[in-house]
């Protein structure tokens, strides 16, 4: 289990960066950070699919149409409605919204999966998500109240509804990647990371071209292929890519195969704590004590939950849970 943490963290620490990338290039639109950040995964998997091809030979044509599926909707999806979120609203209402992931893949994985996982007990699973919940509203309240008064309204909504279709994205990822992991536990899960990059690209390199024909035909002034900054694009791109496209899946994809989903979705958590520790190096101030005492919340229900045993169905009626 404590192997499977360890993975989780690895893969937060490395997804918090996604939530930079479209603060540190605000003059490219959300469409170009996505196609962008996704050819670059395509394309760092083509070297790595050359090692894992013996692996990857294994891969049934219904097995590529599932690293299909979760690409498009776990990928290309969920990244275009976050840097669109975030560009629209700012980074802290995405944050927060994003942040309720642990709550929302947990207990939409103990309504699904208890029958393969075992069921966590929800008398020892809310004091969990209350802890994370609550340290969600602490550091967000912090980051509410730092944008004032200066905000459009429709555009804040809006960025708050893609946000949600983020999380509706990311809920139906790790669950539907969880699946086919605990169906293939002899498989590698560099590989299955591999293979969703490969399939990524063929997306990424149409999403690419379809951009660029749609900006020539409104007349846009931004240069294309690689935007006013190219080579900061590119390094951008590259990194995203690499650390949290092609890597971050690698250590997920081994998290998930080592962790009940229920437990899994909320060590999501971690992406949530590297966001925010990011996007206060990039602002250059330490934290206000309310988003201190809220991120302690968040890693204290996650150690609460990693503490809590799955326990098998046995043929009893739900209340005896």
């Amino acid at each position: 289990m404590w192997a499977g943490v360890a993975f989780a963290l690895a893969a937060g620490l490395m997804w918090g960066l996604v939530f930079v990338g479209p603060l540190l290039l605000p003059e490219y639109p959300p469409a170009l950070h996505t196609v962008g950040r996704y050819l670059a995964f395509g394309l760092i998997a083509l070297p790595l699919g050359w090692f894992d091809r013996a692996e990857l030979a294994r891969l049934t044509r219904v097995d590529w149409i599932e690293a299909l599926k979760l690409a498009t909707v776990g990928n290309l999806l969920y990244y275009l409605c976050l840097a669109s979120a975030i560009q629209r609203a700012g980074a802290p209402l995405p944050t927060m919204i994003i942040g309720t992931l642990p709550v929302v893949i947990a207990i939409s994985a103990n309504l699904r999966d208890h029958r393969r996982d075992g069921r966590l007990p929800w008398t020892r699973l809310l004091p969990s998500l209350l802890a994370i919940g609550a340290g969600i509203a602490c550091v967000n309240r912090v980051e509410l109240a730092a944008l004032g008064a200066d905000v459009d309204p429709a555009r804040y909504a809006s960025g708050a509804l893609l946000a949600l279709g983020a999380v509706a994205c990311w809920t139906w990822y790790p669950l539907r990647n969880a699946d086919w992991l605990r169906d293939h536990p002899g498989r590698n899960p560099r590989a299955w990371a591999t293979a969703q990059g490969l399939a990524t690209l063929p997306l990424a390199l149409a999403g690419y071209a379809a951009l660029w024909a749609w900006l020539a035909a409104r007349g846009s002034t931004l240069p294309m292929p690689l935007g006013p900054r190219p080579l900061a694009f590119v390094g951008l791109m590259a990194a995203i890519g690499l650390f949290a496209s092609w890597l971050g899946t690698l250590c997920w994809n081994a998290a998930s195969q080592r962790l009940p989903t229920a437990l899994a979705g909320q060590l999501i958590v971690f992406e949530t704590l590297a966001a925010l520790a990011y996007a206060f190096l990039l602002r250059g101030e330490w934290p206000a004590p309310l988003t201190f005492a809220g991120a302690g919340l968040l890693v204290a229900g996650v150690l609460w939950a990693v503490r809590s045993a799955p326990q098998k169905d046995t043929g009893m009626p739900a209340e005896a849970h």
